[in-house]
């Protein structure tokens, strides 16, 4: 099968792009096409065979070594939808044939005290889908059935559902993090792959609240508006009203402190990725108490998903057709995707379409 392999920690080059990791190798093609053998399935997995799989900011963390892997090569990619092209001998959930998909969660122990209190995203041995295991930047890929997604019946598109299984699976669970109500104002601080989706879900699950998205890049306001934004600013703007709630995707540390001072009195920020890029320490040491925190604001982040939030998120997909803005290319493009995604050139989501 053919698939995409991370040998080695680098930083992606960008044109123009100032270096912020001299100690690693600068490449701008970090993944390396290879051939390799068809994974064989154990007992209780599934082999899939692998028609889309999304492409994310979590994947340049890890090549860039924010996340490392416990173990090089390994294929990324934790946004895989296909079929399942075998069972093991185990494995009695699916039946070949069946249309599944692939989320950040890869395995969980089950037994500690986070497993057992329906916290597997805090996991003391999470294992994540592409880091700890191989992932869907391939032809075919394994999983533990009982990770595995059922994917909805009215969603057929192989390159439309892959988004769904990370940016709107954990851009779910950001929602509900943030105690989001109907007639609530909420914040969105960038628009790409998961805020994209969220303002999709927000709109249809709180149709009396007002949604205000800040971002950088004029291309992502205007698809803010399109989607039906209320208002779309700039990363240091006021918005029209104090927030209740806030989302916070960049990578950068200074939306933060702009989102603080936009919240509201007992507003939460969540804070839905895995890494930030490296703190300027002048601007945290410039954290204004009583401007950024006092009035019981909040902070919070977000921990990798559960398969909970798998299903009930696909269930509301399903329900609200969730569509999301799609940029596609094929499987040796991924560099390509990887690149534009680090240099801000963003329209909703990357994806590899892999297989039929």
């Amino acid at each position: 099968m053919k698939a995409l392999v991370l040998k080695e920690n680098c930083e992606i080059e960008v044109a123009g792009k100032k270096r912020q990791i001299e100690d690693l190798p600068l490449k701008t093609e970090p993944l390396e096409l290879v051939e390799l053998p068809i994974p064989k399935p154990g007992p209780k997995d599934i082999l899939i065979r692998v028609s889309a799989c999304g492409v994310c900011r979590t994947e340049l963390d890890q090549i860039e070594g924010r996340i490392s892997p416990p173990k090089l090569p390994v294929i990324p990619g934790h946004q895989p939808v296909g079929t399942v092209a075998e069972v093991g001998t185990k494995a009695t959930r699916f039946k070949p044939g069946d249309r599944v998909g692939g989320t950040w969660l890869y395995s969980s122990c089950g037994q500690c005290r986070f497993c057992r209190n329906s916290e597997e995203n805090l996991c003391e041995e999470f294992q994540g889908t592409g880091c700890h295991a191989d992932g869907g930047y391939a032809e075919y890929m394994v999983l533990n059935e009982n990770y595995a997604q059922k994917l909805p019946e009215n969603l057929r598109d192989p390159v439309k559902v892959a988004p769904l299984m990370c940016a709107g699976v954990v851009g779910y669970r950001s929602l509900k993090l943030t105690g989001m109500a109907d007639g609530k104002t909420l914040g969105l601080y960038g628009f790409g792959s998961a805020n994209h989706l969220v303002i999709q879900m927000a709109n249809f699950l709180y149709p009396n609240s007002e949604n205000f998205v800040v971002s950088r890049n004029p291309a992502e306001r205007e698809l803010a508006r399109q989607l039906g934004a209320d208002w779309a600013g700039d990363i240091s703007d006021r918005t029209p009203k104090k927030l209740d709630c806030a989302i916070d995707t960049t990578p950068a540390w200074k939306p933060v402190l702009f989102a603080l001072e936009n919240l509201q009195k007992g507003g939460r920020l969540v804070i839905n990725l895995i890494r930030k890029e490296p703190a300027d320490k002048d601007l945290l040491f410039g954290l204004d108490y009583p401007e950024h925190l006092w009035w019981e604001k909040e902070i919070k982040s977000v921990a990798n998903v559960t398969r909970q939030d798998g299903q009930e998120f696909l269930g509301l997909a399903a329900k609200m057709r969730l569509e999301p803005e799609v940029q596609e290319y094929g499987l040796a493009e991924a560099n390509k995707a990887l690149v534009e995604l680090k240099s801000g050139q963003i329209r909703g989501s990357k994806v590899l379409r892999i297989g039929t």
